[in-house]
């Protein structure tokens, strides 16, 4: 088994949040402007473009948040619309499969649980590492040591 990261840790798509902050700057510049510069709208109208603009932005700012982090306790998952914190003894199994849109992570309770920080999207072999790496941590963390269970 390769060398584990040292803790905390993040990880994130970082090419595809490039990308969505990139875009979501430019489509709310270009919807601003395009807004204040025709000149037969009012005041409320052009408000409007630029408040579309913003909506626009904060969308693509919420796809680009997701992110794992693994720290000393355990790991907070951060999705679109969740963040949900994790003991490592929680996690049974993380697996990102040929196929998959991103990790996915067996809990204990029975439940799978999506993890967005980790996608092959555009980086996929950044994604198997970091995946390869959470898995370590994982098996790692959630085994009990023998010299724990003596004492």
């Amino acid at each position: 088994m390769s060398e584990l990261p040292s803790l905390p840790v993040t990880f994130r798509p970082g090419h595809t949040r490039a990308i969505l902050l990139t875009a979501g700057v430019v489509i709310f510049l270009t919807v601003s402007a395009i807004g204040l510069l025709l000149e037969q709208l009012g005041p409320g109208e052009r408000l409007s473009f630029v408040v579309t603009g913003a909506l626009i932005f904060w969308v693509l700012a919420q796809l680009a948040r997701v992110k794992v982090v693994a720290d000393e306790s355990g790991v907070t998952v951060v999705n679109i619309a969740s963040r949900r914190r994790l003991e490592w003894a929680e996690i049974l199994q993380v697996n990102l499969r040929p196929g998959d849109p991103w990790v996915f992570l067996n809990l204990s309770d029975g439940t799978s649980l999506p993890a967005l920080g980790i996608q092959p999207g555009i980086a996929k072999q950044r994604a198997i590492a970091d995946a390869q790496a959470l898995r370590a941590l994982a098996e790692a963390r959630s085994t009990p040591h023998p010299a724990e269970d003596q004492g």
